[in-house]
């Protein structure tokens, strides 16, 4: 088994991500990212092999990433990990390496934080404060809509094409496409269909006028498809035009309430995973503890025998 030199078995790795396992261009960005700070690390220690490489070169790196000046936050140490060992297993796949250092070396556990919702007044605030026949009013209020009815990442938003806002329309349902390109199918309601057609007649041929055609729903103020920023922009003047104030306000916070607000109104934690579009329920299982506590806090409030 001959070398394996560090930076073109990434290359390689990251190719196999991209082309075969279909991973997002962003997802791919934040792994080479990751691989270039390991192969930096291990170049610092002499090592250009990965498969020179031993568990204790991977524990060292472990801890660099939380001994380092600016420590990595438990979630982020975790994800360059992943990549790390991904690395790892992919080399020992195709051959190129006898054995896997990584496969025992445990990231440090993430701190559980409960998700950040914001109420139902609170939401429809915000979605009032979109309105307006402006086009990019239109635009904005479509967009909130969309987010808060479906529970929809915001890449899930933006990546979103005229052809599939037509169609949840006249159906009342939405596909969406999600992490590692997995699709579902999310209801649709009036509300949002209402602002989505408003939108589509009123607002986006004007901000499509006089530039080449794109089959994005959502446009920029030069015709260009939404980025994932301006979605953040478009939250935070809402939230300040409708008086919301909250922490970390942002486009995940719609999505966090719109499960939190499901499972207050009686959905089933189950029903909930699947609108989110998690692998896993154990994922969506701590929105129930948001609830949970808001049960505890009426309670308290309300009990004459309560404290």
């Amino acid at each position: 088994m001959g070398p394996a030199p560090v930076a073109a078995l990434s290359e390689r790795y990251l190719r196999h991500l991209a082309i075969e396992l279909g991973r997002s261009p962003h997802t791919v960005a934040a792994y080479r990212r990751d691989l270039e700070g390991y192969a930096a690390f291990l170049a610092a220690a002499g090592i250009d092999d990965l498969t020179a490489v031993e568990r204790a070169d991977v524990e060292a790196f472990a801890r660099s990433l939380r001994d380092r000046e600016a420590p990595l936050a438990a979630t982020s140490a975790a994800r360059v990990l992943s990549a790390v060992r991904g690395l790892h297993r992919f080399a020992l796949g195709e051959g190129l390496a006898a054995a896997d250092p990584s496969s025992d070396v445990r990231p440090p556990k993430a701190a559980q934080r409960l998700p950040k919702a914001i109420s139902i007044q609170e939401v429809e605030a915000l979605l009032a404060a979109a309105d307006g026949d402006e086009p990019t009013r239109l635009r904005d209020r479509a967009l909130l809509e969309l987010l808060y009815a479906t529970g929809a990442r915001v890449s899930e938003a933006v990546d979103l094409d005229v052809d599939d806002a037509t169609a949840a329309i006249e159906a009342g349902l939405v596909r969406l496409t999600g992490k590692g390109r997995k699709q579902r199918i999310v209801p649709l309601g009036s509300y949002a269909r209402a602002a989505l057609e408003a939108y589509l007649v009123r607002g986006r041929p004007v901000l499509a006028e006089g530039r080449r055609g794109t089959p994005a729903l959502f446009l920029g103020a030069r015709g260009a498809r939404l980025s994932r920023q301006h979605v953040w922009l478009v939250i935070r003047d809402a939230a300040a035009r409708a008086g919301v104030v909250a922490a970390h306000l942002s486009p995940h916070t719609l999505r966090h309430s719109f499960a939190t607000h499901l499972l207050q109104g009686g959905a089933d934690v189950r029903v909930v995973q699947e609108l989110l579009g998690h692998a896993s329920v154990a994922t969506t299982q701590i929105y129930t503890k948001v609830t949970a506590d808001a049960l505890r806090d009426a309670y308290v409030l309300a009990h004459p025998r309560a404290r």
